[in-house]
């Protein structure tokens, strides 16, 4: 049987998390293997750094639906 665990990577303490389970000797870690376009890692960058522009879910709509 196997658990999947997701670890936000954002902080120290997730990273030291992740070093020490990696010397467990029942754990295997995989790295992901889908790949992000240049477009969706300038947006999560533009988020990171604040300057994504924030929409109301009905602006959002709008400019999905239209």
């Amino acid at each position: 049987m196997s658990i999947v665990f997701r670890v936000e990577t954002r902080s120290k303490t997730a990273l030291q998390f992740i070093e020490f389970i990696k010397t467990l000797p029942f754990v295997k870690m995989e790295e992901p293997t889908k790949k992000m376009n240049k477009e969706t890692i300038k947006a999560l960058e533009e988020v990171e750094q604040g300057k994504a522009e924030k929409l109301s879910l009905e602006e959002f709509r709008n400019q999905l639906f239209s």
